[in-house]
């Protein structure tokens, strides 16, 4: 299927001449599973429900079931099967995959009734290994589906319709992760980056914002730290 993009927001015409949006979704019933290799080191993989059909999501949006495992046959084929899903840590802007962001690969997609079951293996790429040293703190990390379609409104909710093509699944911080990234930089954790991108002046910076907030500012204060520490992996 030959496109053409639009605009590098995602947005794209299909071959009935609808412009098509990019859709993302979150979820966060994943778990994290680390395997000792036969040499001593460690892979981590996360796995869970990636996707949901039939079910009004917190965005107001329904997924036809048929669509779903239609897209899901589609992706494994293409994609899986030629290790080709790549996915990143955070949220992109577009439908692209941008290599320099890069954290994991899917290493299976399949459909149970109305969920889309997945597992995906966390790299040795620097996005992987930061989501690496979130597990290992204890860090819950979610995914979230992006892919480019139409949305029909109906009765008050949008169904995605058949043109829906999944791009990729991402790896997302739950709400609870500013408290679980403060407490790390509160005990001096080494995890936050090791190659230079985080300066060790701007840890120190937050420790003290943090330190000096008065309680009824604390909780805005770490979201708006847990915020910086993501725009400086861009």
């Amino acid at each position: 299927m030959c496109k053409k993009i639009l605009k590098d927001i995602g947005e794209e015409k299909n071959f009935k001449g609808s412009p098509m949006k990019l859709i993302t979704e979150s979820l966060d019933n994943i778990k994290c599973i680390v395997e000792e290799t036969k040499h001593g080191g460690k892979n981590y993989f996360i796995q869970g429900v990636f996707m949901q059909a039939e079910t009004l999501n917190r965005n107001g949006r329904i997924y036809p079931q048929d669509t779903l495992i239609r897209e899901t046959a589609r992706y494994a084929r293409e994609a899986i099967s030629q290790k080709r899903a790549l996915g990143e840590l955070g949220h992109p802007d577009g439908p692209q995959i941008n290599l320099e962001r890069v954290s994991h690969v899917i290493e299976s997609l399949s459909v149970d009734g109305n969920n889309v079951i997945g597992k995906a293996k966390l790299l040795g790429t620097p996005y992987g290994q930061i989501a690496r040293n979130f597990v290992e703190e204890g860090i819950k990390l979610g995914v979230s589906s992006r892919g480019l379609g139409t949305l029909k409104e109906v009765g008050g909710y949008y169904e995605v319709q058949e043109d829906f093509q999944l791009a990729a699944v991402d790896l997302v911080a739950e709400p609870s992760a500013p408290d679980a990234f403060v407490q790390g930089i509160m005990e001096g954790r080494e995890w936050i980056y090791e190659n230079g991108i985080i300066k060790e002046v701007a840890i120190e910076t937050w420790k003290k914002q943090i330190k000096k907030a008065h309680s009824n500012e604390l909780e805005s204060l770490k979201l708006k730290v847990f915020e910086e520490f993501l725009r400086k992996l861009k």
